[in-house]
């Protein structure tokens, strides 16, 4: 248990750079999304094929992660969707809501026993994010489209969940990733047409983000994430991830200088979130020993 959070902490870590970098990023958050996922998939495709590790899953089990994939690529079209509505620091606050979204949809699509304890820790974020809303409305649009990457991020994790042990960690998120790959390239002409962009290409800055990015921010961090699954529950996972705003805000406070823009709601909403964080990484603890 204790090396599963260990991986568990380092993904988190890595998922912090996230928000930055698709502020850094130029492109749309389409875009964003189809390059993220292009690089990702090619280098797994290749790293994979050279190590032979690709292993051989059913056809319904490549059905399923295709379709996991695909939530994930939405995922991450509203989740940089917000960042570039209202900032990072938005953004990712609105990612700790997903602790809420797991302990609802876990018991119903896993039948696991519904837990009043998990509840009650996503309402405590929920609250913290509905401080932010309710008393600074420059962010709305971008908090809504925030919230709903985070009811992705938690439906895919749950999924993940389920599914973990259908492959080997790197071949399911190769499955994973081209099916999103897929999806974004089917509906791409069709995105850039309702949100145009005026960038088509990244720029050598942008590649050198989405290198960042797609290797180290996706590969290594999905693959200890899904690690970590073998061992730890979907909500204990997604609620860990509630501390990626912790590295991403202090690194946007850093970069961009986005203290100057928050107020005090701000920081009473974060609060509330690191309080659900710390409380819930105390009781697995406990629990365990």
């Amino acid at each position: 248990m204790r090396q599963a959070l260990i991986k568990l902490h380092i993904a988190v870590f890595l998922a912090g750079f996230t928000g930055v970098l698709g502020a850094l990023i130029v492109l749309n958050e389409g875009l964003l999304v189809w390059y993220r996922m292009m690089i990702t998939v090619v280098t797994l495709l290749a790293w994979l094929s050279w190590k032979k590790k690709i292993t051989k899953i059913s056809a319904a089990s490549v059905w399923k992660l295709l379709g996991i994939g695909t939530i994930i690529a939405l995922h991450w079209v509203c989740f940089y969707g917000s960042i570039k509505m209202a900032n990072v620091s938005i953004g990712l606050i609105c990612f700790a809501s997903v602790g809420l979204f797991t302990a609802l949809l876990e018991p119903l699509i896993r039948r696991k026993k519904f837990s009043w304890t998990e509840l009650g820790l996503g309402l405590i974020s929920l609250l913290g994010i509905y401080l932010i809303f309710h008393f600074d409305t420059r962010y709305r649009e971008g908090i809504l489209v925030g919230i709903a990457a985070a009811l992705l991020a938690a439906l895919f994790s749950v999924l993940n969940k389920k599914y973990v042990k259908i492959a080997a960690p790197q071949t399911m998120m190769l499955y994973e990733l081209s099916g999103g790959l897929l999806i974004l390239t089917i509906l791409m002409p069709l995105y850039l047409h309702y949100f145009p962009s005026n960038y088509i290409f990244p720029t050598l800055a942008d590649w050198v983000w989405l290198l960042v990015l797609s290797w180290l921010c996706t590969v290594l961090a999905m693959d200890l994430m899904l690690q970590s699954l073998q061992k730890v529950s979907a909500f204990t996972q997604n609620l860990s991830f509630n501390l990626e705003p912790v590295y991403g805000i202090l690194l946007a406070f850093i970069l961009f200088k986005e203290n100057k823009h928050l107020d005090n709601s701000f920081y009473a909403g974060f609060a509330l979130i690191g309080l659900s964080v710390v409380l819930q990484m105390l009781r697995v603890t406990h629990k365990k020993q």
